[in-house]
């Protein structure tokens, strides 16, 4: 995989940094600690920016959450917090 977040902890913006190698297409599901989606990305990646945000994640309620990553044929799976 060559993507990783880049803190377990958020409250507005998800960080993703970009590892050397190609990017292409990134899909992300953020659960909730009960299992539903929250929120998705989909999103082709830039080759020559090394930090990518995900935005727009201020409505989600605080507490424990899953990001589910597909990048390529890898899928990583993460524990986040959202904070105050």
């Amino acid at each position: 995989m060559y993507v990783k977040v880049k803190s377990t902890m958020f409250i507005d913006t998800l960080q993703f940094e970009l590892t050397e190698g190609p990017h292409a297409y990134l899909k992300a599901v953020l659960k909730d600690d009960k299992g539903s989606v929250c929120s998705t990305l989909d999103t082709v990646l830039p080759s020559e920016q090394r930090i990518f945000t995900w935005r727009g994640l201020n409505d989600l309620p605080y507490g424990v959450y899953t990001l589910e990553m597909l990048e390529g044929g890898d899928n990583l799976k993460t524990r986040l917090v959202k904070r105050i």
